[in-house]
Protein backbone atom coordinates (compact mmCIF):
# COMPACT_ATOMS: atom_id res chain seq x y z
CA UNK A 1 0.00 0.00 0.00
CA UNK A 2 1.29 3.29 -0.36
CA UNK A 3 2.95 5.26 2.52
CA UNK A 4 1.64 8.53 4.36
CA UNK A 5 4.59 10.24 2.91
CA UNK A 6 2.91 9.30 -0.43
CA UNK A 7 -0.40 10.62 0.03
CA UNK A 8 0.54 13.90 1.67
CA UNK A 9 2.75 15.11 -1.33
CA UNK A 10 -0.32 13.93 -3.59
CA UNK A 11 -1.97 16.14 -1.86
CA UNK A 12 0.44 19.27 -1.83
CA UNK A 13 1.11 19.54 -5.77
CA UNK A 14 -0.38 20.60 -8.50
CA UNK A 15 -3.26 18.05 -10.69
CA UNK A 16 -5.02 17.35 -12.85
CA UNK A 17 -8.64 15.67 -13.15
CA UNK A 18 -10.32 14.11 -16.51
CA UNK A 19 -13.77 12.34 -16.82
CA UNK A 20 -15.37 9.97 -18.79
CA UNK A 21 -17.84 7.63 -18.37
CA UNK A 22 -18.79 3.50 -19.11
CA UNK A 23 -20.90 2.91 -22.23
CA UNK A 24 -22.92 -0.09 -23.59
CA UNK A 25 -23.85 -1.83 -26.82
CA UNK A 26 -27.15 -1.58 -27.58
CA UNK A 27 -27.76 -3.77 -30.18
CA UNK A 28 -25.26 -4.94 -32.75
CA UNK A 29 -22.52 -6.75 -31.04
CA UNK A 30 -21.05 -9.49 -33.30
CA UNK A 31 -23.07 -8.58 -36.09
CA UNK A 32 -20.65 -5.50 -36.37
CA UNK A 33 -17.89 -7.56 -36.96
CA UNK A 34 -19.41 -8.66 -40.42
CA UNK A 35 -20.30 -5.15 -41.27
CA UNK A 36 -23.83 -4.69 -40.15
CA UNK A 37 -23.79 -1.60 -37.95
CA UNK A 38 -24.33 -1.14 -34.07
CA UNK A 39 -25.60 1.24 -31.56
CA UNK A 40 -23.55 2.02 -28.57
CA UNK A 41 -24.94 3.67 -25.53
CA UNK A 42 -23.67 6.40 -23.49
CA UNK A 43 -23.54 5.08 -19.32
CA UNK A 44 -23.42 8.81 -17.90
CA UNK A 45 -24.19 7.56 -14.48
CA UNK A 46 -20.63 5.23 -14.77
CA UNK A 47 -18.08 7.90 -14.52
CA UNK A 48 -14.74 7.51 -14.18
CA UNK A 49 -12.40 9.64 -12.50
CA UNK A 50 -8.54 10.33 -12.53
CA UNK A 51 -6.34 12.29 -11.25
CA UNK A 52 -2.39 12.80 -12.11
CA UNK A 53 0.11 14.95 -9.91
CA UNK A 54 3.47 15.46 -10.27
CA UNK A 55 5.88 13.20 -7.84
CA UNK A 56 8.85 12.73 -6.99
CA UNK A 57 7.95 9.52 -5.90
CA UNK A 58 5.50 8.45 -8.24
CA UNK A 59 2.14 5.96 -7.33
CA UNK A 60 -0.57 4.41 -7.97
CA UNK A 61 -3.66 4.74 -6.29
CA UNK A 62 -6.81 2.63 -7.73
CA UNK A 63 -8.69 -0.17 -6.39
CA UNK A 64 -7.03 -3.03 -8.65
CA UNK A 65 -3.08 -1.67 -7.07
CA UNK A 66 -1.85 1.21 -5.04
CA UNK A 67 1.43 1.33 -4.55
CA UNK A 68 4.78 2.34 -6.34
CA UNK A 69 3.95 2.99 -9.81
CA UNK A 70 6.91 0.70 -10.58
CA UNK A 71 5.69 -1.72 -9.21
CA UNK A 72 2.36 -1.87 -10.87
CA UNK A 73 1.33 -5.16 -12.35
CA UNK A 74 0.70 -6.11 -15.74
CA UNK A 75 -3.28 -6.07 -16.06
CA UNK A 76 -2.47 -1.94 -15.78
CA UNK A 77 -0.29 -1.62 -18.36
CA UNK A 78 -3.30 0.08 -20.18
CA UNK A 79 -3.57 3.01 -18.16
CA UNK A 80 -0.34 4.01 -17.55
CA UNK A 81 0.57 3.61 -20.95
CA UNK A 82 -2.23 6.41 -21.43
CA UNK A 83 -0.63 8.42 -18.99
CA UNK A 84 3.20 7.94 -20.12
CA UNK A 85 2.30 8.74 -23.59
CA UNK A 86 -0.09 11.61 -22.97
CA UNK A 87 3.11 12.70 -21.02
CA UNK A 88 5.53 12.23 -23.74
CA UNK A 89 2.81 14.32 -26.22
CA UNK A 90 2.34 16.95 -23.62
CA UNK A 91 6.04 17.44 -22.31
CA UNK A 92 6.00 15.53 -19.08
CA UNK A 93 8.22 13.83 -17.79
CA UNK A 94 6.28 10.37 -17.13
CA UNK A 95 8.63 9.05 -14.65
CA UNK A 96 7.61 11.98 -11.80
CA UNK A 97 3.43 11.42 -11.85
CA UNK A 98 1.08 9.89 -10.23
CA UNK A 99 -1.80 8.49 -11.38
CA UNK A 100 -5.00 8.13 -9.02
CA UNK A 101 -8.00 6.43 -10.16
CA UNK A 102 -11.81 6.09 -9.04
CA UNK A 103 -13.80 4.28 -11.38
CA UNK A 104 -17.18 2.37 -10.55
CA UNK A 105 -17.01 -0.04 -13.90
CA UNK A 106 -16.08 -3.35 -13.52
CA UNK A 107 -13.39 -5.09 -16.28
CA UNK A 108 -14.03 -7.56 -18.76
CA UNK A 109 -17.50 -7.28 -18.52
CA UNK A 110 -18.10 -5.16 -21.52
CA UNK A 111 -19.17 -1.62 -20.53
CA UNK A 112 -15.85 -0.12 -21.78
CA UNK A 113 -13.76 0.26 -18.69
CA UNK A 114 -10.77 0.44 -19.87
CA UNK A 115 -11.31 3.15 -22.66
CA UNK A 116 -13.30 5.03 -20.09
CA UNK A 117 -9.97 4.78 -17.75
CA UNK A 118 -7.99 5.48 -20.96
CA UNK A 119 -9.77 8.84 -21.68
CA UNK A 120 -10.06 10.40 -18.32
CA UNK A 121 -5.92 9.37 -17.80
CA UNK A 122 -5.34 11.21 -21.01
CA UNK A 123 -8.11 14.15 -19.90
CA UNK A 124 -6.01 14.41 -16.64
CA UNK A 125 -2.72 14.69 -18.32
CA UNK A 126 -3.51 17.09 -20.94
CA UNK A 127 -4.92 19.49 -17.90
CA UNK A 128 -1.52 19.12 -15.39
CA UNK A 129 0.17 20.22 -18.63
CA UNK A 130 -2.19 23.12 -19.46
CA UNK A 131 -3.13 21.61 -22.61
CA UNK A 132 -6.10 22.15 -24.62
CA UNK A 133 -7.06 18.69 -25.77
CA UNK A 134 -7.69 17.54 -29.49
CA UNK A 135 -10.69 15.08 -29.76
CA UNK A 136 -8.41 13.48 -32.53
CA UNK A 137 -5.29 13.32 -30.03
CA UNK A 138 -7.42 12.11 -26.97
CA UNK A 139 -8.63 9.72 -29.61
CA UNK A 140 -4.87 8.48 -30.74
CA UNK A 141 -3.82 8.32 -27.23
CA UNK A 142 -6.78 6.41 -25.61
CA UNK A 143 -6.47 3.91 -28.82
CA UNK A 144 -2.30 3.14 -27.69
CA UNK A 145 -3.99 2.09 -24.55
CA UNK A 146 -6.93 0.14 -26.15
CA UNK A 147 -4.39 -1.53 -28.34
CA UNK A 148 -2.73 -3.26 -25.50
CA UNK A 149 -6.15 -3.99 -23.36
CA UNK A 150 -7.78 -6.12 -26.67
CA UNK A 151 -5.04 -6.60 -28.79
CA UNK A 152 -6.84 -5.04 -31.26
CA UNK A 153 -9.64 -1.77 -30.97
CA UNK A 154 -12.52 -1.10 -33.70
CA UNK A 155 -12.67 2.35 -31.98
CA UNK A 156 -16.00 2.23 -30.87
CA UNK A 157 -15.28 2.01 -27.18
CA UNK A 158 -13.27 4.97 -27.69
CA UNK A 159 -15.42 7.25 -28.88
CA UNK A 160 -18.46 5.72 -26.99
CA UNK A 161 -17.25 6.57 -23.74
CA UNK A 162 -17.24 10.58 -24.35
CA UNK A 163 -19.96 10.43 -26.67
CA UNK A 164 -23.41 13.02 -25.42
CA UNK A 165 -25.78 10.40 -26.88
CA UNK A 166 -26.66 6.89 -28.68
CA UNK A 167 -23.60 6.03 -31.30
CA UNK A 168 -24.34 4.23 -34.81
CA UNK A 169 -21.02 2.76 -35.22
CA UNK A 170 -20.88 1.50 -38.83
CA UNK A 171 -17.55 0.89 -40.65
CA UNK A 172 -15.46 2.22 -37.99
CA UNK A 173 -17.27 5.67 -38.10
CA UNK A 174 -19.75 6.84 -35.17
CA UNK A 175 -22.68 8.81 -35.64
CA UNK A 176 -24.47 11.08 -32.84
CA UNK A 177 -28.35 9.61 -33.39
CA UNK A 178 -31.27 11.45 -32.39
CA UNK A 179 -32.86 10.48 -28.88
CA UNK A 180 -36.12 11.86 -28.90
CA UNK A 181 -36.66 10.74 -25.16
CA UNK A 182 -34.95 10.11 -22.00
CA UNK A 183 -33.65 6.79 -21.98
CA UNK A 184 -33.11 4.28 -18.46
CA UNK A 185 -31.09 1.60 -18.58
CA UNK A 186 -30.65 -0.88 -15.74
CA UNK A 187 -27.23 -2.74 -16.09
CA UNK A 188 -27.19 -6.05 -14.51
CA UNK A 189 -23.66 -7.92 -13.82
CA UNK A 190 -23.65 -11.38 -13.87
CA UNK A 191 -20.55 -11.98 -11.91
CA UNK A 192 -18.64 -13.46 -14.76
CA UNK A 193 -16.32 -12.06 -16.98
CA UNK A 194 -17.27 -11.71 -20.60
CA UNK A 195 -15.54 -13.92 -23.08
CA UNK A 196 -15.41 -11.94 -26.26
CA UNK A 197 -12.43 -13.28 -28.16
CA UNK A 198 -13.54 -16.84 -27.55
CA UNK A 199 -17.33 -16.05 -28.46
CA UNK A 200 -16.40 -13.94 -31.74
CA UNK A 201 -14.16 -17.34 -32.85
CA UNK A 202 -17.27 -19.44 -31.84
CA UNK A 203 -19.43 -17.18 -34.30
CA UNK A 204 -16.48 -17.37 -37.00
CA UNK A 205 -16.51 -21.15 -36.86
CA UNK A 206 -20.49 -21.48 -37.17
CA UNK A 207 -19.58 -19.37 -39.80
CA UNK A 208 -17.71 -21.34 -41.93
CA UNK A 209 -20.15 -24.83 -41.13
CA UNK A 210 -23.52 -23.21 -41.17
CA UNK A 211 -22.86 -20.22 -43.22
CA UNK A 212 -26.59 -20.04 -44.25
CA UNK A 213 -27.54 -19.64 -41.05
CA UNK A 214 -25.02 -17.15 -39.57
CA UNK A 215 -25.86 -14.79 -43.17
CA UNK A 216 -29.42 -15.12 -41.45
CA UNK A 217 -28.75 -14.19 -38.34
CA UNK A 218 -26.37 -11.42 -38.57
CA UNK A 219 -28.29 -10.04 -41.42
CA UNK A 220 -31.72 -10.03 -38.62
CA UNK A 221 -29.35 -8.14 -36.02
CA UNK A 222 -28.64 -5.79 -38.96
CA UNK A 223 -32.60 -4.95 -40.01
CA UNK A 224 -32.94 -5.03 -35.79
CA UNK A 225 -30.39 -2.38 -35.40
CA UNK A 226 -32.03 -0.16 -38.06
CA UNK A 227 -35.47 -0.86 -36.13
CA UNK A 228 -33.47 0.32 -33.01
CA UNK A 229 -32.16 3.54 -34.64
CA UNK A 230 -35.71 4.59 -35.70
CA UNK A 231 -36.95 3.71 -32.19
CA UNK A 232 -35.07 5.86 -30.58
CA UNK A 233 -35.67 8.72 -33.09
CA UNK A 234 -39.41 8.29 -32.73
CA UNK A 235 -39.37 7.77 -28.81
CA UNK A 236 -41.30 5.09 -28.87
CA UNK A 237 -39.53 2.46 -26.01
CA UNK A 238 -42.18 -0.19 -26.08
CA UNK A 239 -41.36 -0.64 -29.64
CA UNK A 240 -37.28 -0.60 -28.99
CA UNK A 241 -37.57 -2.54 -25.62
CA UNK A 242 -38.87 -5.71 -28.15
CA UNK A 243 -36.05 -5.04 -30.72
CA UNK A 244 -34.18 -5.29 -27.77
CA UNK A 245 -35.34 -8.41 -26.62
CA UNK A 246 -35.64 -10.43 -30.12
CA UNK A 247 -31.56 -9.09 -30.22
CA UNK A 248 -30.64 -11.01 -27.44
CA UNK A 249 -32.81 -14.09 -28.80
CA UNK A 250 -30.39 -13.42 -31.66
CA UNK A 251 -27.75 -13.45 -29.81
CA UNK A 252 -28.18 -16.80 -27.95
CA UNK A 253 -29.28 -18.55 -31.48
CA UNK A 254 -25.36 -17.29 -32.23
CA UNK A 255 -23.92 -18.91 -29.11
CA UNK A 256 -22.75 -16.25 -27.59
CA UNK A 257 -25.19 -15.92 -24.60
CA UNK A 258 -25.14 -17.95 -21.13
CA UNK A 259 -27.61 -19.59 -18.49
CA UNK A 260 -26.72 -16.61 -16.57
CA UNK A 261 -27.18 -14.02 -19.24
CA UNK A 262 -30.65 -15.83 -20.06
CA UNK A 263 -31.91 -15.69 -16.57
CA UNK A 264 -31.25 -11.86 -15.72
CA UNK A 265 -32.89 -11.36 -19.17
CA UNK A 266 -35.94 -13.24 -18.21
CA UNK A 267 -36.11 -12.53 -14.52
CA UNK A 268 -35.76 -8.36 -16.06
CA UNK A 269 -38.72 -8.62 -18.31
CA UNK A 270 -40.71 -10.67 -15.30
CA UNK A 271 -39.80 -7.46 -13.24
CA UNK A 272 -41.62 -5.19 -15.70
CA UNK A 273 -38.76 -4.03 -17.99
CA UNK A 274 -39.74 -2.97 -21.87
CA UNK A 275 -36.99 -5.36 -23.17
CA UNK A 276 -33.74 -6.66 -21.93
CA UNK A 277 -31.09 -8.30 -23.95
CA UNK A 278 -26.80 -9.18 -23.02
CA UNK A 279 -24.60 -6.25 -23.90
CA UNK A 280 -21.06 -6.64 -25.08
CA UNK A 281 -18.83 -10.03 -26.12
CA UNK A 282 -20.91 -12.21 -24.14
CA UNK A 283 -20.41 -15.93 -22.88
CA UNK A 284 -20.70 -13.85 -19.48
CA UNK A 285 -20.75 -10.14 -18.64
CA UNK A 286 -23.51 -8.13 -18.18
CA UNK A 287 -27.32 -7.23 -19.82
CA UNK A 288 -28.90 -4.34 -19.75
CA UNK A 289 -32.90 -3.67 -19.48
CA UNK A 290 -34.84 -0.72 -20.93
CA UNK A 291 -37.12 0.93 -18.13
CA UNK A 292 -40.19 2.72 -18.24
CA UNK A 293 -38.56 5.71 -16.10
CA UNK A 294 -36.07 5.90 -13.26
CA UNK A 295 -38.80 4.68 -10.60
CA UNK A 296 -39.46 1.82 -12.60
CA UNK A 297 -35.35 1.26 -13.02
CA UNK A 298 -35.34 0.86 -9.36
CA UNK A 299 -37.87 -2.36 -9.15
CA UNK A 300 -36.06 -3.71 -11.75
CA UNK A 301 -32.87 -3.24 -10.11
CA UNK A 302 -34.15 -4.91 -6.85
CA UNK A 303 -35.70 -7.93 -9.16
CA UNK A 304 -32.67 -8.16 -10.70
CA UNK A 305 -30.32 -8.30 -7.19
CA UNK A 306 -32.93 -10.70 -5.62
CA UNK A 307 -32.58 -12.91 -8.83
CA UNK A 308 -28.75 -13.46 -8.39
CA UNK A 309 -26.96 -10.39 -9.86
CA UNK A 310 -23.69 -9.46 -8.40
CA UNK A 311 -23.93 -5.22 -9.36
CA UNK A 312 -26.59 -3.21 -10.55
CA UNK A 313 -26.87 0.30 -11.86
CA UNK A 314 -28.79 2.88 -13.25
CA UNK A 315 -28.00 5.06 -16.14
CA UNK A 316 -30.28 7.77 -17.51
CA UNK A 317 -29.24 9.29 -20.92
CA UNK A 318 -31.27 12.74 -21.63
CA UNK A 319 -32.96 13.46 -24.75
CA UNK A 320 -30.80 14.32 -27.45
CA UNK A 321 -31.23 16.46 -30.99
CA UNK A 322 -30.04 16.60 -34.39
Amino acid sequence: MHSSANLNELQNTASGVGLAHGKSILIGEHSVVYGAPAIAFPLPDLQVRATVQHSAAPVLLSEVYSGPLSNAPARMSPPLTAMRESAKRFDLDPAAISLTIDSPIPVERGLGSSAAVATAVVRATASLAGVELTELDRFNLVQYAEHIAHGTSSGLDAHAVVATGPLLFRGGVPKLLRNKKEVTLVIADTGTPGKTSIAVGGVRALRENRPQLITVLIERLAALTESAEAALGAGDHELLGGIMTEAHATLNELGVSSHELNKLVRDAIAAGALGAKMTGGGLGGCTISLARDPADARRIELALRSAGAVCTWVSTLQQTAQ
